[in-house]
C-alpha cells in the first residue's frame, strides 16, 4: 500500500494512469452525479479494463469489508475518509490525498470519517473484464 500526498508522486501516478486510459478507445462518455463514469478496454493489456467511478459516502456511511481483485487508485474530492487494508495502518484522508489498493489487499475500512458531512472519492479500477468490481470477504 502506497500512500502521497497532493504533489510529485499522485501527478506521477494520475499520468500513467491517464496514458493507460488515452490507450483505450477514445468515447465521450455520459457524466452522472455518481457511481461508474466510464469503462474502457485497455488495447494494450487484453482482457483488462479501467473503470473509472466515483464513491460517495453520506454522514457516518461505510462499506463492509471487501476486495477488488483489482488495483484501484484513489483520489479523494470532498470530506475526509478513513481507509485502511488489511495488515496496514488506519489512515483519515482529506481532499486530494489518495490510496492504493494492490490485487491481494482486503479493504478492511472504508468509512466517512465525519458523522456530520458526506465523504466522496474518485477511484479508478484496473481489473479483469468481465469480472465485479467489489467482492464481499466473510
Amino acid at each position: 500500500m502506497t500512500i502521497a500526498k497532493p504533489g510529485l508522486k499522485f501527478g506521477a501516478g494520475v499520468a500513467a494512469l491517464l496514458l493507460c486510459v488515452s490507450v483505450a478507445q477514445a468515447q465521450p462518455a455520459p457524466r452522472k452525479a455518481g457511481g461508474e463514469l466510464i469503462t474502457k478496454d485497455l488495447l494494450a493489456a487484453p482482457g483488462k479494463e479501467v473503470v473509472m467511478t466515483t464513491v460517495e459516502y453520506p454522514p457516518g456511511g461505510s462499506s463492509p469489508p471487501h476486495r477488488h481483485n483489482a488495483q484501484v487508485f484513489v483520489y479523494v474530492l470532498e470530506g475526509h475518509v478513513k481507509m485502511q487494508v488489511q495488515g496496514g495502518p488506519l489512515l483519515t484522508l482529506g481532499p486530494g490525498e489518495t490510496f492504493y489498493e494492490s490485487p491481494t489487499d482486503i479493504h478492511t475500512v472504508s468509512a466517512n470519517a465525519s458523522a456530520t458531512e458526506k465523504a466522496r472519492f474518485l477511484a479508478f479500477v484496473i481489473k479483469d473484464k468481465d469480472e465485479p468490481i467489489t467482492t464481499k470477504v466473510h
